[in-house]
């Protein structure tokens, strides 16, 4: 076989392994005959994948349809026809694919490569065969995968597991062949891999004793101590929660508090658990509806009511209702599927085989819901949410609270009870200043004779003498504050999702306008999909029970695909596919098909466990290799899409503020429980919303919770996690920004809240270690805020900032007081240029990054 057939065979076995996950048997390497449909499958998923976004069937550039062999063949707007059977060296595309200029195509992006130049030279001269049938050219991304052969590779001693070979064989594919990272140093590995499963960084002590055992055999007990751990829930919720758009308010202008958190529990708890994601998916979006639902399971159901409410002055119920489905159905397609629905509310998809009335058939799945705002005045202006929601059981806590303020309005009832007494007893010789301003009637009451007064007169007098103590106004005061209390005090309850007895008309909206309804619609699944299955029963209903099962059937191609390239975007930086939220013709094509399609049936075959798919992936060579770049590397791969390093990327918000307060040792584990309001700037909710709820800044240990906890207003949230990019949850959100701003650092340096955890490092620092020198104390906050030993230009770099901010801090103190220096005062100097160290320390790149 020659050069060009050898190009051209690898090229279409490619194609079908990402078509397929196999190469196909279809073609035949023998000599140079090709198999026709072999060829037809390749070329043509090579227009779906780099063409057909402006040579499709709707309004095509230029007049060129590259959708089937008649319209590759007949002439264009300028009189052309792009191929010429037979002859590729007289065709138009094959000129236009290779020229350099404006006239390349396509436009954008990367050319074609070398091999794809050849496959299409080889599809002309063998006569433009188009015989390829509708499954061999679907996009790869809705074929079901297959478990692929593994691959053979000549460095085996480098592979670890599995996954490792298909890495290891692209790098060898490359010419010249790329060698692997080595293993990056035990310290910073341990650290890598607590923030990537537990979001926590690990203590010295820690450090020490794998640094005494780095053997493979303690790697892995380790790795499996911390899946077992309850912070692996509460790390990997963060990302769960920004898919399920999760808040503790409705959003819009009034962005009201609403109680959602016992949802949030619920994600954590059943990641704890590891509960297989097929039914982790199935009580998300229908648990209500499975046989006798147990609490949790309706809990859960929250997923798809953290949608956004509109309580605005004349909201129009229906069209509110109408927006919450619309973001059901999208987000469903986002989190599950990896797919643009959105684009076909209006129309057609422009680029996947998305139809409006595909859409609008799954849009029929959630339309059984009822209203989910209610007027609150009768003049048709104020509305409200109007639920469902659901009662949870008392806890201890809300027992104990109501307990002691059923006491307390009992002490303070008899206390009123006395002083009414009191004053009945003196009552008899009451008599008001001539000039004392007295309520209409009272004055004629008291100039009335006393043996003429009624009973009637008698009490009203009373009544008005007990307004004027002041000692029992007190205590009534008193009184109803605590009853108030009383009334609130009760169980927490949750927003759950609940389906109508009778179902609901569905319709097209005509261009996504909910007033202008076109034909009715059933619920249905997508067509260019699995069929859904069914009994067959007249009587069978398909509602969302039936579409969740439909979602994570073995027979889905997209739900394990995008599921655990969601995971390896979050532990790589990137995922296989980069385009996390989009596996349709218009996203990435994945870096490596084979590994994806391995992952994806190894997370079904081995009973959707995330927490497996997640050991697999830690213990692999590849995530296991030092992230330093050389200049190689950065020339070949600069984005590490080849993987011939480790991962290296900032950590999101809420793990950098966590990471700060285990460094400062001031975390508090509390699993759980409604949201905690740590100290922030003052007035910020102030100005966000109408009439803002107050923010009731915690003063106990609730404020060293985790970012996971901490109250997530949509239209205020938490200042410091925006600043580092957290979203505001308005929408799902499949990957956050990573931006590089001086705000940044400033947030770090000057928030008072970073500043206090600064001190409390400092506090370490000097009373952890009492009998070690300076340098030995900056070597130990090192350590606890990146996990390795500092050089000792860094031990040096960071004393000179010591003894500078020393110097500083005593000349200011001897320019401020001119009494001798106490024992005290020089105690708090020392303190704040350790403080100055510290602080130092939190704002390293490298704290606030996973190296």
């Amino acid at each position: 076989m020659n050069r060009r057939c050898v190009v051209i065979a690898g090229f279409i076995a490619g194609c079908l392994a990402v078509a397929d996950g196999r190469a196909d048997d279809r073609m035949s390497q023998t000599g140079e005959t090709f198999d026709e449909s072999a060829i037809a499958a390749a070329v043509q998923q090579l227009f779906a994948n780099r063409c057909l976004e402006c040579h499709g069937d709707t309004e095509p550039e230029g007049g060129l349809r590259l959708t089937s062999r008649a319209n590759v063949l007949q002439l264009n707007d300028s009189g052309v026809s792009a191929v010429v059977e037979g002859k590729s060296d007289q065709s138009e595309l094959v000129r236009r694919v290779t020229i350099e200029g404006d006239e390349r195509m396509p436009p954008d992006g990367e050319p074609l490569a070398a091999d794809e130049v050849e496959l299409l030279k080889h599809w002309i001269d063998a006569g433009v065969p188009w015989t390829a049938t509708k499954e061999q050219v679907k996009h790869w991304a809705y074929l079901k995968p297959v478990r692929p052969t593994l691959p053979e590779v000549t460095q085996r001693a480098w592979v670890r597991n599995e996954l490792d070979t298909f890495v290891l064989h692209r790098l060898e594919a490359h010419d010249p062949p790329v060698t692997p990272s080595p293993s990056t140093e035990p310290a910073t590995l341990l650290r890598r891999v607590y923030l990537d499963l537990i979001g926590l960084p690990p203590s010295v002590a820690e450090v020490d004793a794998f640094l005494d055992d780095p053997s493979p055999a303690h790697y892995e007990q380790i790795v499996d101590r911390l899946l077992d751990s309850p912070r692996y829930g509460e790390k990997w919720a963060r990302s769960w929660l920004d898919l399920a758009r999760y808040a503790d308010s409705n959003g819009f202008q009034a962005d009201q508090y609403r109680e959602m958190w016992a949802y949030r529990d619920w994600v954590v708890a059943a990641l704890n658990a590891d509960m297989p994601f097929d039914q982790y998916t199935i009580e998300q979006i229908a648990g209500d509806l499975l046989p006798d639902a147990t609490m949790q399971q309706k809990i859960a159901t929250g997923f798809h009511r953290c949608t956004t409410c509109n309580v605005e002055a004349g909201v129009d119920p229906e069209e509110n209702r109408t927006n919450q489905i619309v973001d059901r159905v999208n987000t469903t397609g986002t989190v599950w599927l990896g797919t643009t629905l959105e684009c076909a509310q209006c129309h057609n998809h422009k680029y996947d085989p998305f139809t409006q009335q595909d859409y609008y058939q799954l849009f029929a799945f959630f339309n059984n819901t009822p209203l989910e705002v209610k007027l609150t005045d009768d003049k048709g202006v104020s509305y409200d949410t109007a639920g469902p929601e659901m009662e949870l059981p008392w806890t201890e806590e809300q027992r104990r609270e109501q307990t002691r303020l059923k006491e307390e309005v009992e002490a303070v009832r008899k206390r009123v009870d006395e002083r009414r007494q009191q004053l009945e007893e003196s009552f008899t010789e009451w008599q008001p200043d001539e000039n004392a301003e007295l309520p209409d009637g009272i004055r004629e009451l008291i100039t009335k004779p006393v043996d003429e007064r009624t009973d009637e007169d008698r009490k009203q007098l009373f009544e008005h003498y007990l307004t004027l103590d002041a000692e029992l106004t007190k205590l009534n005061k008193q009184l109803e504050s605590v009853e108030t209390q009383l009334e609130k005090v009760g169980p927490s309850t949750t927003l759950v999702m609940i389906e109508q007895d009778e179902p609901r008309m569905t319709a097209i909206f005509k261009r996504g306008n909910f007033l202008d309804r076109g034909v009715e619609v059933k619920p249905m699944t997508p067509a260019v999909l699995h069929k859904m299955e069914t009994s067959g029963s007249d009587d069978e209903r398909s509602d969302r029970l039936a579409m969740a099962r439909w979602l994570v059937s073995e027979e889905n191609p997209l739900v394990a695909r995008v599921t655990v390239n969601r995971w390896w975007a979050e532990m790589f930086g990137r995922g296989i596919v980069e385009t996390v939220e989009d596996f349709g013709v218009q996203g990435a094509r994945p870096t490596h098909p084979q590994l994806l399609d391995w992952l994806a049936v190894e997370f079904m075959e081995n009973g959707w466990s995330m927490k497996h798919i997640h050991r697999a992936i830690v213990m692999s060579a590849t995530y296991q290799q030092d992230s330093s770049i050389s200049p190689e590397q950065l020339e070949f791969d600069p984005a590490n899409k080849w993987l011939a390093r480790g991962p290296r990327f900032r950590l999101p918000a809420e793990t950098i503020r966590d990471n700060a307060l285990a460094v400062a040792g001031l975390l508090t584990d509390r699993l759980g429980g409604p949201p905690v309001y740590p100290p922030q700037p003052p007035n910020i909710w102030r100005h966000a919303g109408r009439n803002p709820p107050v923010y009731d800044t915690d003063t106990d240990e609730d404020r060293f919770r985790r970012g996971l906890y901490v109250i997530w207003r949509r239209s205020a949230p938490y200042p410091s996690f925006v600043n580092f990019d957290a979203p505001d949850r308005a929408a799902s959100c499949v990957k956050r920004s990573v931006t590089n701003t001086p705000l940044q650092a400033l947030t770090l340096l000057n928030d008072p809240a970073y500043y206090e955890m600064a001190a409390a490092l400092a506090e370490h620092m000097l009373h952890d270690l009492p009998d070690e020198d300076d340098r030995a104390r900056i070597e130990y906050g090192f350590r606890r805020s990146v996990a390795r030993q500092p050089s000792s230009d860094e031990v040096s770099i960071l004393h000179q900032l010591y003894e500078a901010e020393l110097s500083r801090q005593r000349s200011k103190q001897g320019a401020e007081s001119s009494a001798e220096v106490t024992e005290d005062l020089a105690v708090a100097t020392e303190a704040a240029a350790w403080i100055s160290v510290a602080n130092a320390l939190l704002n390293l790149d490298e704290t606030i990054t996973k190296e």
